[in-house]
C-alpha cells in the first residue's frame, strides 16, 4: 500500500514539472486519449480523442479532434491503418459553441518499430486527404519517436520511461512545408493496458511557433482473450 501511494505521488509531481517553466499566455494545452482494441490476430481498432486549447488551462478551446481507424497487423513489429478523423477548430477567445472551421479527413498510415539496446524506435508514416470546409488538401507526415525505459530494462508495469519525437508535415500542394512538431516527455506504465504520459510539444507552423503542455492516457486492450474465455 505504501509503495502504491509513493508511486502515485511521484506521477503527480512529474505531471506538475512542465507547469513550472511555461507561462499561461505563451502556452497551450492538449488533453488526449489514445486506445487500441485487438479484436483478432490481424485486426485492431484505433480510437483517439484530443481536446486542444489555446491556453494552459482548458478554458479556451482551439480544436476538437476525433480519430478512428482499423489496424492490420501484418508483422510483429509493423501494422498499417486506414481511418477517418473529424477536426473542429475555434478562433482564440471564441464565443461560439460550434467550430469556426470544420475538417473531415481520411488517413492511412504505416507504423514500424525496432530496438537498439533498451531503446525502442517507432517510425510512423502517414498520408491524409483533407476536406477543410470547401477546400480539398493532401498532406504527408513522418514521425520518429524514441521510448526509453528508466527504471527497468523494458517498458512493463511499474516502468517510468522517456518519450521523445520529431514529426515533419509536408503538403501535397505548392507550398511544401506545413509544420514541424518536437516533443519530449515522461510516462508511467500503470498496468498492462494503461500508461500515462505528460510532456511539452513545440509546434512550428511556417513562420510562427508555440509550445503546448500535453497530458495523455493510452489504453490498449486485447479482446481476443475475453472472447476465448467466453467460448471456453
Amino acid at each position: 500500500m505504501k509503495l502504491i501511494i509513493q508511486k502515485r505521488i511521484i506521477v503527480l509531481l512529474l505531471c506538475m514539472i512542465p507547469l513550472m517553466s511555461w507561462s499561461q499566455d505563451e502556452t497551450g494545452n492538449w488533453l488526449m486519449y489514445f486506445g487500441s482494441n485487438r479484436i483478432s490476430e490481424k485486426l485492431s481498432i484505433h480510437s483517439e480523442v484530443q481536446f486542444r486549447n489555446h491556453t494552459v488551462f482548458p478554458n479556451n478551446t482551439e480544436q476538437w479532434l476525433l480519430r478512428t481507424g482499423l489496424n492490420y497487423h501484418f508483422a510483429k513489429n509493423a501494422f498499417a491503418t486506414a481511418g477517418y478523423a473529424y477536426i473542429g477548430s475555434f478562433a482564440y477567445e471564441s464565443e461560439r459553441d460550434s467550430p469556426e472551421t470544420e475538417e473531415h479527413r481520411i488517413w492511412q498510415q504505416l507504423i514500424t518499430n525496432n530496438y537498439l539496446g533498451r531503446v525502442k524506435f517507432e517510425h510512423r508514416y502517414r498520408a491524409e486527404q483533407r476536406w477543410v470546409e470547401d477546400d480539398f488538401k493532401t498532406r504527408f507526415r513522418y514521425r520518429l519517436m524514441l521510448f526509453i525505459p528508466v527504471n527497468k530494462p523494458k517498458i512493463e508495469t511499474g516502468t517510468f520511461f522517456f518519450g521523445v519525437y520529431n514529426e515533419i508535415f509536408v503538403n501535397g500542394q505548392e507550398e511544401l512545408f506545413d509544420r514541424n512538431r518536437l516533443y519530449g516527455g515522461i510516462g508511467y506504465q500503470l498496468n498492462k493496458n494503461v500508461n500515462l504520459q505528460t510532456g511539452m510539444l513545440y509546434q512550428r507552423v511556417r513562420t510562427t511557433g508555440k509550445g503546448y503542455l500535453q497530458f495523455s492516457v493510452v489504453f490498449n486492450t486485447d479482446l481476443r482473450k475475453k472472447q476465448k474465455e467466453i467460448q471456453d
